[in-house]
């Protein structure tokens, strides 16, 4: 149970769309770009404009009225950092934990993973939960379901004497074994007040593991009134439309309900990327890829294998996410990083962004530190003149004075300092890189690398020589993938309940019967949101682990015999063995899916092979570098690296050794021409 702050006023009934005349629009609001995508006629149109992160919704309105859909009747999907922001830098809402006697430190204890394994005087990190805020009641319950404290008239007095004291704002309600039982948590749910945001972990999270559970309930309960009040304040500036949300596992949810569970939007606009990225893929060919999408605060990295993998162990900050999310490394490198000198004069990039205001240095508005996006300008790179189709000059003498004062400490020159600030940044994303494939098992060499993101476009070559790949892909409007990715994906819900037993020890009428069920709760939301169960697409899902262990394996739900094998052949693949023990079965879960807008790319317009607009010089090449629009290049085009390819919303550097390809929509299929 979860009570709303605000009463929601989009329309939820069934809604059908001419899918050629409707104006659906993408969003996705970036530290320091939100982007747009604009899917009107047919057609797709881009736009780009600096973020503005105290008011996210602010940039949002503006996009709106640049791209000239003020008072349109819009569909929109958007990804948003509201609560991805509020996370990582600590800025919940004061919320009140309620748990069972002698749990209070639950959070705080967590699984005792320590960050620095070999530091024997670590930096010690504030509990999630200050003690003040944690609340021990009864209603406990055993592994069978038993009462074991029962709630009595001095906690409910207890509870109501910390609400008055501290003034939260949510309560996170997390009691033992509540996926057996919830009926102790929602009479505690009951007696709060409406004014309270109120999130239970039976709902939020019905499955084994307090710890993971509390964790997921009490960030839902921490950032949800944020989310909330954001989601509030965008439909009530964009009044008549239909606005959806992405979520962290890359299905949306109609924004009245998005609040609810503001911890599955934590990966929000990221999720958006690898949808699109997906989608693209699939039409190139490119279903085996690395994606790498490098926008101007952050870099997130993932593995695709047809579509994008979903794990129920991530991360957000210091914080475990047990929801489903997709599955990526993300690290403090983009654009707008900052190349910095430590204690010991060396040069460090990021993890601390310029941001959107003041953003790097030749953005004109007062940065002064040297960045990313400052170095490849100096480079020659970046053409001043037509970042953002031209809308936005750069300032190359800001860009040069800031790496001229981080040359003078290096003491060395500016260019050679601006390519120490590349080649770093180039390192620390390859290492991510890495980190998502051969620290997995998984030869890099096998797949393509696939380049999105404002920035991305500038650094592909490099990283896929890191990583021994000969294959690269920058899509079409890679500088606004995520956005695209928000109109490719399919409205969904992901449901899960543990059951916890032997897999021999139940058939498989019964767990066909517990999956329908589930079927049929996901079924009923779908149907909330104005989306036709007909029309829906269900998978079942098991969690399965060998007696003994403590994780689990996700397995798609085929009969118990076929899905045993699979599971042996899955422990095998990850870890490199399997086992003679019986299996147990611990999570049930359903995913529902919607039919999603079917979107064809346009192909390009050029009828014949265009020469560049421009030869420019780039540092270290010793001849000036032909320069290209990339919506002028014909299908079927090839050019040889270097070169640079500019676009209203990204620039790629084809590096030397390379050559690209267009494709009927654009797409930049890139070839290693040395092995």
């Amino acid at each position: 149970m979860i009570r709303k702050l605000h009463q929601c006023h989009t329309n939820t009934t069934t809604v059908f769309f001419d899918q050629m005349s409707m104006i659906l629009l993408g969003v996705d609001t970036g530290g320091t770009f939100t982007d747009f995508v604009l899917w009107r006629d047919g057609k797709l149109h881009v736009h780009k404009l600096l973020s503005t992160p105290q008011a996210p919704e602010e940039a949002i309105l503006q996009g709106i009225a640049d791209l000239g859909l003020e008072g349109e009747d819009l569909r929109m999907v958007h990804g948003s950092t509201v609560a991805t922001n509020a996370a990582l830098e600590g800025k919940g809402v004061k919320t009140l934990f309620v748990t069972n006697r002698g749990f209070a430190d639950m959070l705080s204890i967590g699984r005792q993973n320590r960050r620095e394994l070999y530091n024997l005087q670590p930096h010690r990190l504030p509990p999630p939960v200050p003690s003040e805020l944690c609340v021990e009641v009864g209603g406990r319950l055993s592994a069978q379901a038993e009462l074991l404290d029962r709630l009595t008239i001095a906690d409910r007095e207890r509870l109501a004497q910390a609400i008055a004291e501290h003034q939260p704002r949510s309560v996170a309600v997390n009691l033992l074994f509540s996926w057996l039982d919830d009926s102790t948590e929602k009479d505690i749910a009951k007696e709060l007040s409406d004014d309270l945001f109120v999130s239970l972990s039976s709902e939020v999270l019905p499955e084994i593991r307090e710890y993971e559970r509390g964790m997921a309930t009490w960030l839902n309960a921490w950032v949800g009134p944020l989310v909330q009040g954001y989601l509030q304040r965008l439909q009530t500036g964009l009044s008549g439309s239909r606005i959806s949300v992405m979520q962290s596992s890359g299905d949306t949810v109609l924004a009245d309900h998005a609040g609810d569970q503001a911890v599955r939007m934590l990966l929000s606009g990221p999720a958006g990327g690898l949808v699109a990225a997906g989608f693209l893929g699939r039409q190139t060919g490119f279903e085996r890829l690395l994606s790498f999408d490098m926008g101007g605060t952050s870099t997130d990295v993932a593995l695709l294998d047809g579509e994008p993998r979903l794990t129920n162990e991530g991360c957000i900050g210091p914080y475990t996410v047990a929801v489903p999310m997709v599955d990526m490394h993300t690290i403090g490198a983009g654009g707008g990083s900052i190349a910095w000198l430590d204690e010991g004069g060396m040069l460090q990039v990021g993890p601390e962004s310029a941001g959107a205001h003041p953003g790097p240095a030749c953005y004109g508005q007062g940065g002064r530190q040297a960045t990313v996006t400052d170095a490849n300008l100096l480079l020659g790179r970046l053409l001043s003149d037509v970042f953002l189709g031209g809308d936005m000059q750069l300032d190359v003498a800001a860009a040069e004075k800031a790496l001229g004062r981080l040359a003078k400490d290096m003491a060395c020159g500016v260019l050679e300092a601006a390519q120490g600030v590349i080649r770093l940044a180039n390192e620390h994303m390859a290492r991510a890189l890495r980190t998502i494939s051969l620290q997995r098992g998984v030869d890099p060499a096998g797949f393509a690398l696939v380049s999105f993101g404002g920035a991305g476009g500038m650094h592909v070559c490099a990283l896929a020589e890191a990583l021994g790949m000969k294959r690269a892909l920058v899509p079409v409007h890679s500088g606004v993938l995520s956005a695209l990715g928000m109109l490719v994906a399919r409205p969904g819900r992901r449901l899960s309940r543990t059951w916890l037993m032997r897999l021999d020890a139940v058939t498989d009428a019964e767990i066909d019967s517990a999956l329908d069920a589930l079927g049929k709760e996901a079924l009923v939301l779908m149907e909330a949101e104005g989306i036709e169960k007909t029309g829906c697409e269900l998978g079942r899902s098991v969690d399965l682990r060998y007696m003994g262990q403590s994780y689990t394996l996700t397995i798609p739900w085929s009969g118990r015999e076929k899905t045993a094998r699979a599971f042996h052949q899955r422990h095998a693949e990850r870890y490199g063995h399997d086992l003679d023990l019986p299996l147990e079965m611990v999570n049930l879960r359903l995913s529902v899916q919607g039919a999603g807008v079917n979107i064809e790319l346009a192909q390009t317009r050029a009828t014949k092979p265009v020469s560049p607009f421009r030869h420019c010089r780039i540092a270290g090449e010793s001849a000036p570098v032909a320069c290209y629009h990339r919506d002028d290049l014909m299908s079927g085009q090839e050019i040889q690296g270097p070169a640079v390819i500019t676009e209203q919303v990204a620039t790629t550097w084809l590096a030397s050794d390379w050559a690209c390809k267009v494709d009927r929509s654009g797409n930049l299929l890139l070839n290693r021409t040395i092995s």
